[in-house]
Order: C-alpha cells, then sequence, then structure tokens
C-alpha cells in the first residue's frame, strides 16, 4: 500500500468497525496484551460503546482511529487515538482529532480532556490541549 498524500485520507464517523482491523490498530500501538488475547470480543464493543468513534480510511483501509467517551451534553474524554506507523507523520491523527473535537462541540460538548501518553505533549499541544495544572489522573488498581 503506497503512502496516502493527507487529502487522500478520510475520517469519518462509525458505528461499527471490522475487528480484524482494530486489532491491528491495537497491536501495531502496543496496546494489545495478554488480556486482550485471552478476550478479544471486546473489540465488537469499542465502536457501539464510544460515544463518538473515528476510522481514518485509505484505500478502503482502516489505518487509524479515537474515540471519545461521553455523555455527549457536557463532559468527554478522547482516548484510544493511534494511526499505523507506516502512516505516522502526516497530520492523520490531527485530523482524527479534528474529527472527533469537531463531532463533540457540534453535541454541545464544551469540556474535551484526554491523557497523552509519554512523548506526545508537542502533538497534542498543537491540537490546542494543556496539561490540567493542579490535577492528577488516578487509575483504579486490583
Amino acid at each position: 500500500m503506497d503512502e496516502p498524500d493527507l487529502s487522500t485520507v478520510n475520517c469519518r464517523f462509525l458505528k461499527a468497525a471490522d475487528t480484524n482491523e482494530l486489532m491491528a490498530l491495537y497491536k501495531d500501538a502496543g496496546w494489545w496484551d495478554q488480556a486482550c488475547e485471552q478476550h478479544p470480543q471486546f473489540l465488537s464493543r469499542v465502536v457501539p460503546d464510544s460515544a463518538l468513534f473515528v476510522g481514518a480510511f485509505y484505500q478502503k483501509k482502516m489505518i487509524g482511529m479515537g474515540r471519545a467517551l461521553s455523555d455527549l451534553v457536557s463532559d468527554a474524554y478522547i482516548q484510544d487515538v493511534v494511526v499505523l506507523q507506516k502512516f505516522r507523520g502526516i497530520g492523520i491523527g490531527k485530523k482524527i482529532i479534528h474529527t472527533l473535537i469537531t463531532g463533540l462541540k457540534e453535541h454541545g460538548v464544551d469540556w474535551i480532556g484526554l491523557i497523552g501518553e509519554p512523548g506526545t505533549r508537542k502533538f497534542y499541544e498543537s491540537l490546542g490541549f494543556r496539561p490540567m495544572s493542579g490535577h492528577t489522573p488516578y487509575r483504579l488498581k486490583d
């Protein structure tokens, strides 16, 4: 598959997605672990259970994704933003984020947050996100 020009990448909202394409994105991002391997059926719920899910397509193949968890009223969290490694660096991730932000704002959502992985600060700051001073993300541990 050739490397696309950004204008040839189509980002659109989805209500369902091919689980093999989702698995390829999760694996390419390094998010696929033993728990995923034991329970891959979670992939069938990722898209429909997200408030908004965006797929980035090139030549009919999903090469990137991002999703928002939200009540679609006031607050939203963007997560699982990934572009296949061979397609990174041309603006597809930005296109995914812009599509999600546009969709959330169309619903009236006025608070949009996310937690970026190490090394992504400049990327998210270029899109208008700023660290939340005085706030600490928490995760429930078993």
